[in-house]
C-alpha cells in the first residue's frame, strides 16, 4: 500500500469505509513516480528521463522476478549531487525471499526506491514483475485508518471490486500475516509489530507480484522482529509468484532468507545464499 494517503477519522468494517472512500474522492488515482514517468494501469511504467532506461514491465521474461544492470543515480541539490548507486547489477529469482544487506548509507533504500518505482535512476536497464507493493521502516507512515480492516482496504478502492470481493481481499491478507483474528480491532492498539504486519497486509491485499520492504524491523523490539519476519517468510513459501525484497543490515535475519545479496559503497558486491552470505561477512570480520 504505497503511502501517499489521507488520514481520516471514518470507522466501520472494511467493505463500508472502501464505499465511502470511493464517494468523497479520498482514494487516490494510480501513483505516478515522479515528473518524469507514467503509468499505465498497474504494470507498465514508462521513463523518459533517460533513452537508455528502460523501467518495470508487467513480468519479466525469465526466471527472474528482478533484472537490474549498471543502474546508476545521483541525488542531492542541483550542483551537488552525488553518486547514490555505482553500477549496479543484480538478479532475483521469482518467488524468493531475498534480503538486501549491507552499511548505513551504501544503497539499500535507494535501490528499493528505484525498483518500486519511487525514484528515477540516471541509467542502466530495470525489469521487474508488477505491479509491485511497497512496505516503508516506519509503520506509522503507512498504518492510517482506525481499524485494522479499513486500513487493509484502503488501497483496493482504486478498483472495481464488490463488497464480497474487498472483504476476501483483506481477510486473505490478514490470514497470510496471522493477524486474521484483528480485522476489527483498532489500529492505535496495535503493537509496532503488530502495525507492521498489517501494513504488509495492505500491500498484499492489492496482490502483487513483487514486495519491497523496507528495514520493517529497525523500530521493533525482539518479539516484534520475529512476528514479522516469520509473516514474510511464511508469504514467500505459501505464494510461489509473490518476491519478496527484503532490505536489512542486520545479518541474523538471513536465517529466513532464500537468497541475500550485499551491498557496499553503491553497489552490490555479493549474491549468494544465506550460507555463502555468512561465510562472505565472516571473511569481512563481521560477527555472523
Amino acid at each position: 500500500m504505497l503511502t501517499f494517503l489521507v488520514a481520516s477519522a471514518f470507522t466501520g468494517r472494511c467493505a463500508s469505509d472502501v464505499r465511502l472512500l470511493r464517494r468523497v474522492g479520498l482514494v487516490p488515482e494510480p501513483w505516478c513516480s515522479s515528473k518524469h514517468s507514467k503509468v499505465r494501469g498497474t504494470g507498465t511504467v514508462e521513463c523518459s528521463k533517460n533513452k537508455e532506461l528502460q523501467t518495470a514491465v508487467h513480468r519479466t521474461s525469465s526466471a527472474y522476478s528482478v533484472l537490474v544492470q549498471d543502474l546508476r543515480l545521483h541525488l542531492g541539490p542541483p550542483g551537488a549531487k552525488r553518486p547514490v548507486l555505482k553500477g549496479v547489477n543484480l538478479y532475483i529469482r521469482r518467488g524468493s525471499l531475498h534480503m538486501l544487506l549491507g552499511p548505513n548509507g551504501c544503497g539499500k533504500s535507494s535501490l528499493l526506491k528505484v525498483l518500486g518505482g519511487l525514484v528515477v535512476p540516471d541509467s542502466g536497464l530495470v525489469q521487474t514483475d508488477q505491479p509491485s507493493g511497497f512496505v516503508f521502516q516506519n509503520p506509522d507512515h503507512q498504518v492510517v485508518m482506525p481499524t485494522v480492516a479499513a486500513d487493509v482496504a484502503f488501497g483496493l478502492g482504486r478498483y472495481k471490486l464488490t463488497e464480497a470481493e474487498v472483504a476476501f481481499a483483506v481477510r486473505s491478507a490478514l490470514r497470510l500475516v496471522n493477524m486474521e483474528d484483528f480485522m476489527y480491532r483498532a489500529t492505535h492498539t496495535l503493537s509496532g509489530g503488530q502495525r507492521q504486519r498489517v501494513a504488509i497486509a495492505g500491500a498484499l491485499a492489492e496482490n502483487p507480484k513483487l514486495l519491497l520492504l523496507d528495514e520493517l524491523t529497525t523500530f521493533l523490539d525482539r518479539e516484534d522482529q520475529f512476528g514479522v519476519l516469520q509473516a514474510v517468510r511464511s508469504i514467500a513459501s505459501a505464494k510461489e509468484e509473490v518476491t519478496a525484497i527484503w532490505v536489512t543490515h542486520r545479518f541474523e535475519e538471513l536465517q529466513f532468507a532464500d537468497a541475500a545479496s550485499y551491498m557496499e559503497d553503491g553497489r552490490v558486491v555479493f549474491t549468494g545464499t544465506p550460507d555463502e552470505a555468512k561465510l562472505f561477512l565472516r571473511k569481512r570480520g563481521a560477527p555472523v
